[in-house]
C-alpha cells in the first residue's frame, strides 16, 4: 500500500523550492502541524523531516489539500492518492487549491490557534478575507501566493527553529513608517518557535528590479555600438534611486535593532567562513579549482585589516530579484538571508558591505545572463562590462549620497564579498540551472584576475 511518506518521497525532489536537489532521501517522516479544515477538501499543514544519506536533516512545510474524488483542475498539483479504510483520497499540494486557501487570511485575522498553528495579526492592520489566493509563478525558495491587490502571503518551505528574519526585521522596521519595505499584516508560527508564513502589503502595480535592468540590458545589446548612457533604456538612474532606497534601509535597521562594532579577529572569522564554503562548493562544482589561488587571496587580503566596522542586521540576500519598484519608490522584498546558511547564521549582526557587495554582484549577473546563448561576441561582452560598472557606480554613488559614507573606500572587503558570493552562486546554478553555471565562473575569471572565460 502506497504511504503519504512515499508520495512525499516522490514528489518533494520535483519542487522549485527543494533545496536539497540530487542528494539521496533516506527517510521522510511527515509530522501534521494543525488540520485548518476537517473536510470538502481537507486541508494539512505538515511539517516533513527528511533525512538524507550523507546524514543531513532538513524539515519542510508541506500544506495538503485531500479530496474525495480526483480534481481534474489540480491535477498539475497531485501528489498521488492514498487508500484509507477501504476509500481512495486524492492528495493535492494545498496552496494550489485556489479556493481553499482562503482559511490562511481568515485564521490570520481572527488570530486563531490551531492544534500547534498560532495566526498573528499586526495591531492596526487591516487583513483582507473572503478572497481565494493565487499562486505567485516565480523561481524561489519558498512559495507566495497573492489574494487580490491587497495582501501576499509567504509560506517557508525549509524551516529551522528560532525567529524568522524576514517577521523579524518586518515587525521591527513597522514603527519606522519606512517607505522601502512593504508593511507586515501578519505571520503563522508552529511550536518550537518555527516561522511558517507571514503575510504582508502585496505591491501590485510594481515591477521587479531584475527584470527592470535586464530589459536594459537588452536594450542595449540590441543598439551594440551605443554606450550605456547613451542608450534610451538607460538603468543609471533607477541604480543610484536603489542605491539610496538601501542606504535608507540600512539606516533603520541600525537604529531600531541591535548593533555593535566588530571585535579584533572578526575579519579573520569571515575570511575563514568564505574558505570553508569554498572547500565545500568544490565538492559539487570542481570547475572552482582553477580559481581556488585567487580566491583565497581575496579571502586572506582581509583578515589584516583594520577592524573598525559597524556591524547590525541586514538583509543577507539582496539582488536585483529582491526588490520592486513602484510608481513612487523602491521596495526591498525577502530579508530572511541566503536560504542555504543556517538560520542562526542569518540572524548575526554583519556589516553592510555584505549587502552592497551582493547587489553589485546583481549588477553584473543581469548584464552577463543574455549572453549565455549568443555566439561569443567581444563587442556585447565588452559593452555588458561597461552597463554593469556604470550601474554598480550609480548605486554606490546613491548610497553614498544617502548614509554618507562611500562603500567603494572599502574596496577590498567589498573584493571578497564579491567573490565569496559568486562562489555561492556557482553552487546555486550548479545544483538548480546548471546552464547559467558560466555567468558566476566568469565573474570569478575578472575578480580573481584571470582570464574571461
Amino acid at each position: 500500500m502506497i504511504t503519504l511518506d512515499r508520495l512525499l518521497v516522490d514528489w518533494l525532489p520535483q519542487q522549485r523550492w527543494f533545496a536539497s536537489k540530487g542528494r539521496r532521501i533516506r527517510t521522510v517522516v511527515a509530522a501534521r502541524a494543525a488540520t485548518l479544515r476537517a473536510a470538502n477538501p481537507r486541508l494539512d499543514v505538515l511539517l516533513v523531516t527528511v533525512g538524507f544519506a550523507d546524514g543531513l536533516r532538513e524539515t519542510y512545510v508541506v500544506p495538503l489539500s485531500v479530496h474525495p474524488t480526483p480534481q481534474d483542475h489540480l491535477q498539475h498539483a497531485l501528489l498521488g492518492d492514498l487508500e484509507v479504510d477501504d476509500h481512495v483520497w486524492w492528495v493535492y499540494d494545498g496552496l494550489a487549491d485556489r479556493e481553499a486557501t482562503t482559511v490562511w487570511t481568515e485564521l490570520i485575522a481572527e488570530s486563531r490557534k490551531i492544534d500547534t498553528l498560532s495566526f498573528h495579526h499586526e495591531p492596526g492592520v487591516r487583513v483582507p478575507r473572503g478572497l481565494p489566493g493565487d499562486v505567485l509563478v516565480v523561481e524561489q525558495s519558498n512559495s507566495s501566493l497573492v489574494f487580490g491587490e491587497h495582501a501576499i502571503l509567504k509560506v517557508f518551505r525549509k524551516v529551522e527553529i528560532g525567529p524568522n528574519p524576514d517577521v523579524e526585521i518586518h515587525r521591527a522596521l513597522r514603527p519606522a513608517g519606512n517607505p522601502h519595505i512593504a508593511p507586515l499584516l501578519g505571520h503563522v508560527e508552529a511550536t518550537g518557535p518555527i516561522t511558517v508564513a507571514m503575510l504582508q502589503t502585496f505591491l501590485p502595480v510594481a515591477s521587479d528590479g531584475w527584470s527592470l535592468a535586464t530589459a536594459s540590458v537588452r536594450d542595449l545589446y540590441t543598439e551594440r555600438d551605443l554606450r550605456a548612457d547613451e542608450v534610451g533604456g538607460d538603468f543609471a538612474g533607477e541604480a543610484h534611486r536603489l542605491g539610496a532606497a538601501t542606504a535608507s534601509v540600512h539606516a533603520d535597521l541600525a537604529r531600531l535593532l541591535p548593533n555593535d562594532k566588530a571585535e579584533a579577529g572578526w575579519l579573520a572569522e569571515v575570511a575563514d567562513g568564505m574558505a570553508e564554503r569554498l572547500q565545500r562548493t568544490l565538492q559539487v562544482v570542481p570547475e572552482l579549482a582553477e580559481h581556488v589561488t585567487g580566491l583565497t587571496a581575496a579571502y586572506d587580503a582581509i583578515r589584516e585589516l583594520p577592524t573598525s566596522l559597524a556591524l547590525q542586521r541586514i538583509h543577507g540576500d539582496l539582488h536585483l530579484g529582491q526588490v520592486l519598484r513602484t510608481a513612487q519608490q523602491w521596495v526591498l522584498l525577502d530579508f530572511e538571508g541566503e536560504p542555504a546558511r543556517p538560520l542562526a547564521l542569518r540572524r548575526q549582526l554583519d556589516t553592510p558591505l555584505r549587502d552592497v557587495a551582493a547587489m553589485l554582484r546583481s549588477f553584473d549577473y543581469a548584464a552577463q545572463h543574455l549572453l549565455l546563448d549568443e555566439p561569443a561576441d567581444p563587442q556585447l561582452a565588452y559593452r555588458g562590462t561597461e552597463w554593469a560598472d556604470r550601474n554598480r557606480d550609480a548605486f554606490c554613488d546613491g548610497y553614498a549620497e544617502a548614509s554618507g559614507a562611500d562603500p567603494r573606500e572599502h574596496a577590498v572587503l567589498l573584493r571578497a564579498f564579491e567573490t565569496d558570493k559568486a562562489v555561492y552562486e556557482a553552487l546555486y546554478e550548479a545544483r538548480h540551472r546548471p546552464h547559467w553555471l558560466p555567468i558566476p565562473l566568469a565573474s570569478l575569471d575578472r575578480l580573481t584576475g584571470g582570464e574571461a572565460g
